[in-house]
């Protein structure tokens, strides 16, 4: 297996460095009219995604291994399901492998996701996936996407309405609560119950947080 990936990396081009990342979110949030989160990390979303999507992420001191390998052999043999993309990868296929599911394209994004986790802190790779990630329901970043369902600002959700916005990243329109409110409910559950794993929320505070209204800004569908 080691030996198929290795072939793979060596067969990637010469990637660009990642010092150009945070101009690439510009302009992918520019050519969307969305705002951007301006390098703040929304507490309770940040907490969310990273509970659900990485939640090794501040505690590494580079690329989670094993996870980036079973993503890239997940490419090599067409089985996706391995999964285990650290946000370094998934934000290196958001910017410079965009709509690309190829061997080669998934070597470079763990390349390039290298160069981030050289180039930038945590705090900023977070800020840059936030902003750069696709919500569902023609929201791209996080700020566009809390105004989008909630009317508020990031940093104003509630736990309930950050860990639906955090669900949402797996599968933005299989998870949108417009469409498919019951799918959307499900995930959010999920990420509650990953938030209660970590340590960040208790049982208690989960399923109190889980029960208040949602409030959206449009009443979300069936």
């Amino acid at each position: 297996m080691l030996a198929s990936l290795a072939a793979t990396l060596a067969g990637v081009a010469v990637t660009p460095s990642a010092s150009d990342a945070p101009a690439r979110v510009m302009a992918l949030l520019a050519e969307h009219h969305a705002p951007s989160d301006n390098g703040v990390v929304p507490t309770r979303i940040g907490d969310a995604v990273l509970a659900t999507e990485d939640s090794r992420f501040y505690s590494d001191t580079a690329l989670d291994p094993q996870g980036t390998l079973r993503a890239a052999w997940g490419f090599v043999t067409a089985n996706p399901n391995l999964g285990g993309a650290t946000i370094e990868v998934q934000l290196a296929k958001l910017l410079y492998t965009p709509g690309r599911s190829d061997p080669g394209s998934l070597a470079e994004q763990v390349v390039m996701a290298f160069k981030l986790d050289h180039d930038f802190t945590k705090t900023e790779i977070l800020a840059m996936y936030l902003d750069a990630a696709y919500f569902g329901d023609g929201a791209y970043g996080v700020t566009q996407a809390a105004l989008h369902y909630f009317d508020r600002e990031p940093s104003q959700l509630s736990w309930g309405q950050a860990a639906l916005i955090a669900g949402l990243l797996q599968a933005p329109s299989a998870y949108d609560p417009r469409t498919h409110l019951s799918a959307a409910l499900k995930r959010r559950s999920h990420v509650f119950a990953r938030l209660v794993a970590v340590g960040r929320l208790s049982s208690s505070q989960a399923l109190a947080d889980q029960s208040a209204p949602l409030d959206p800004a449009i009443p979300f569908g069936g």
